[in-house]
């Protein structure tokens, strides 16, 4: 009996059965079957290698966490953390950009949770150092803590720039009085109170302010004791700029690939943009979410994880993006700093989710197509491509939408003619081909961008289910 025994090991093993893992399999999946975000009909829609798409979006390095049935399913480095440096891992860190959002949401909450911080509370009676100049939609309705959570508080200034290392770094105050040295404009309410979503890193930099002024704390202590020491998320921390010899860093990349002076920009808008991370801390983060929405959290309680996943007015929860309900309930967030680009996701109720990090400004571009091929790979029922028809219109046609436009608030972009082709120019280094559906509408494969004009000057373009007009500004 011994000797079969030994020989049926043999054989397992000379087959490789005695050490295959399934989650190899899902692993090279998702590295071979990177996914555009519309498949458009008759065309070829064939999948894409990680490493190809690396080196043809410029970026340098990349770390990916999937979550599966409320488990670390894996967690992989690809690439290095800059020219000639070391090789990515697990542990790298990487700025989060607003994926900072979510996790200073969830520090705000366990504030509340005890008893610190109130989340309805006018914010100017929690504030010490700093006054929001009230104004009649503020009278009309309190800004408070939910409100400026969940981008429904009015607030302004969408986002920010950073500073150079080096740089003269502001007060949390200079940010929001957009005094110098502060490179963005002051932060102030300017439309109706909790009625509207509207996008607002300013709303995020007030709410850390208001944690600060309670705890008497530098935020990064504050949530190194409420979060990331409790979830042993023990390389993530809000220091800006991050203390120098710290290990094992991606540094950050343009949108050709070349090195960003200083190796990264310092962000004192910590709740909104300041997060460094690995890609095995943020999947504990993800798991956590996940587990508190079933009264299994480690710093969440059930009451509080539902909560956060409720849409607010406007339709975000408290620090996500909430889509879906029930068993296709999900949250969200992506992040853009200079030089890297996030994206996390979770499904509270299957325990699916993935992080993706990367160290360059086309690194959003790759990790939305990583991150349809983890869908594809895992049997999700979102994030997967979609399928649009292309019709035929002739240049000439298509070439009067030539030009640069402007949407309010967000930037321009740039529509032009490239041999028998029309290309939009989203951001800097980010050119797409614009392909007709109809005589004014058309649309982007590589992302689920639809721009649709009214003339030939005006028009809105919708993306992931939000929509913003546009007006045009030169001709081209």
């Amino acid at each position: 009996m011994k000797t079969s025994i030994l020989a049926l090991g043999a054989m397992l093993i000379l087959s490789g059965q005695a050490f295959a893992d399934p989650r190899d399999d899902r692993r090279q999946a998702v590295e071979n079957g990177l996914r555009s975000a519309v498949i458009v009909e008759g065309r070829d829609t064939g999948a894409r290698r990680l490493e190809d798409r690396m080196r043809e979006l410029h970026t340098p390095g990349v770390a990916i966490a999937v979550v599966r049935a409320g488990k670390l399913d894996w967690v992989q480095g690809y690439g290095v953390v800059s020219a000639g440096g070391e090789t990515v891992n697990a542990d790298t860190l990487f700025q989060a950009g607003s994926v900072s959002k979510p996790v200073a949401a969830v520090t705000a909450l366990v504030m509340a949770q005890d008893g610190a911080l109130s989340l309805d509370a006018p914010i100017n009676t929690i504030l010490r150092s700093w006054t929001l100049p009230e104004n009649p939609f503020m009278q009309a309705s309190p800004v408070n803590l939910r409100r400026l959570l969940s981008h429904s508080a009015g607030a302004t200034v969408h986002g920010f720039a950073g500073y150079a290392v080096g740089a003269p770094i502001p007060t949390v105050p200079q940010i929001l009085d957009g005094a110098a040295p502060a490179n963005s404009p002051a932060v102030r309410v300017d439309r109706p109170v909790g009625v509207d979503y509207r996008y607002s890193g300013g709303g995020y930099t007030i709410a850390q302010l208001a944690m600060i002024d309670v705890a008497k704390k530098p935020f990064p202590a504050i949530a190194r004791t409420s979060l990331f020491a409790p979830l042993d998320m023990t390389r993530s921390t809000f220091d800006q700029p991050l203390p120098a010899g710290t290990p094992n860093v991606a540094l950050a990349h343009d949108e050709a690939g070349l090195p960003i002076p200083g190796g990264f920009h310092v962000y004192p808008e910590l709740a909104a943009a300041g997060l460094w991370t690995s890609a095995t801390d943020l999947a504990r983060f993800v798991i956590e979410v996940q587990n508190a929405a079933h009264g299994q959290g480690n710093v969440l309680s059930q009451e509080t994880a539902r909560e956060m996943l409720t849409p607010q007015p406007g339709g975000w929860g408290i620090g996500f993006k909430v889509s879906g309900e029930g068993a296709t309930l999900s949250f969200f967030h992506d992040g853009s700093n200079a030089g890297y680009k996030a994206t996390l996701i979770g499904h509270p109720e299957t325990g699916d989710g993935a992080v993706i990090l990367t160290n360059g400004d086309q690194g959003y571009q790759l990790g939305q197509e990583i991150l349809r091929g983890i869908a594809i790979a895992y049997g999700w029922i979102d994030n997967r491509p979609i399928v649009r028809k292309a019709v035929d219109l002739p240049l000439a046609a298509q070439r009067l939408f030539a030009g640069t436009f402007e949407i309010e608030g967000l930037g321009t972009f740039e529509i032009r003619q490239a041999e028998n082709n029309m290309l939009v120019e989203l951001r800097k280094g980010q050119v797409f081909q614009l392909i007709p559906s109809s005589e004014r509408t058309f649309f982007i494969a590589e992302q689920n961008i639809v721009l649709t004009f009214e003339d030939a000057d005006h028009g809105a373009v919708e993306a992931d289910a939000q929509r913003f007009s546009f007006t045009r500004t030169a001709e081209n």
